[in-house]
């Protein structure tokens, strides 16, 4: 069965534009989730809205939505008053410039979406448009209406489609220099800096997704089976930590010690390994002359 669209509407460039359908991208599915239930009769419980103030059960056609002017005061907002601030991208995705790729900071990345054609009547535009983007190592920023919200996304191709990333507002993000301003800039001699990039280097690879391995939602499984099982499950002994302190230098010279040692131990191995092979020939060169 295929999934529902998240969202349907228009791409727009300029006077060329194709009918459109927004799926997301990532689903949490797959990861283990947990009821709240009454341990004594095993049936799930529901939650209740309750005032704040009377403690009464407040059932769904009293419920409504109110912005908090002070504290304790409110004032209420309709569902048809909200539904009347139209915004223009409500149902289009007007593409206003292209930026280049490398200056969209990451921390700005929120939630990614397919884009695909809907329906055969607009393939062409759509395939005018991603290939044209393909030409230009750029992204396309428009605007988008998603759940009664206004967001900027960043358009790019991906195979046969095109990928559209939602991106953050400036006031969503956090100022990290309230975190990083207490960061003190101690002293670091080059020697350590040339052993931790030795290091790195012995460590360099490509990334590949495939190779993430969620544990934790791995030991949530085996945790379920176990109890549906009726077999006991016994909590993990945690590590004790040492207490010696190693200096940064020790660390540093034993980590790349650790890496040179397994070099050297599978160089020597070859070494070892071609050896014999030469005596041996060495043997059958005098045994061929003294005959």
């Amino acid at each position: 069965m295929a999934p529902r669209a998240y969202w349907k509407g228009s791409l727009k460039l300029s006077l060329v534009s194709c009918p459109v359908a927004l799926y997301p991208a990532s689903t949490s599915v797959e990861k283990t989730r947990f009821h709240m239930i009454n341990k004594e009769t095993g049936n799930r419980l529901k939650q209740q809205m309750v005032d704040s103030e009377t403690g009464d059960v407040v059932e769904g056609d009293q419920k409504g939505r109110g912005y908090e002017l002070r504290k304790g005061e409110y004032v209420e907002v309709e569902k048809d008053e909200l539904e009347a601030v139209q915004i223009e991208s409500n149902h289009t995705i007007d593409i206003d410039g292209f930026v280049p790729r490398d200056e969209i900071d990451k921390r700005y990345l929120d939630h990614p979406y397919y884009i695909v054609p809907d329906g055969k009547a607009g393939i062409d535009a759509f395939a005018v448009i991603r290939d044209a983007m393909k030409d230009q190592d750029r992204v396309a920023l428009a605007c988008i209406v998603l759940t009664s919200r206004e967001h900027v996304i960043a358009i790019e191709p991906l195979g046969k489609g095109l990928l559209g990333t939602t991106l953050r507002y400036p006031y969503e993000l956090r100022d990290a220099d309230d975190y990083f301003d207490g960061i003190k800039s101690p002293k670091i001699s080059k020697d350590m800096i040339e052993l931790a990039s030795h290091i790195l280097d012995s460590k360099a690879a490509h990334f590949d997704p495939t190779k993430f391995k969620d544990e934790y939602e791995t030991a949530l499984k085996s945790l379920v089976r176990r109890k549906a099982a009726g077999k006991p499950v016994k909590a993990a002994e945690r590590e004790e930590k040492p207490d010696n302190v190693v200096s940064l230098m020790d660390a540093l010279q034993q980590s790349l010690k650790g890496k040179g040692s397994a070099k050297r131990a599978h160089s020597s191995a070859r070494r070892t390994t071609h050896r014999p092979a030469k005596k041996a020939h060495r043997s059958a060169a005098r045994a061929r002359k003294a005959s």
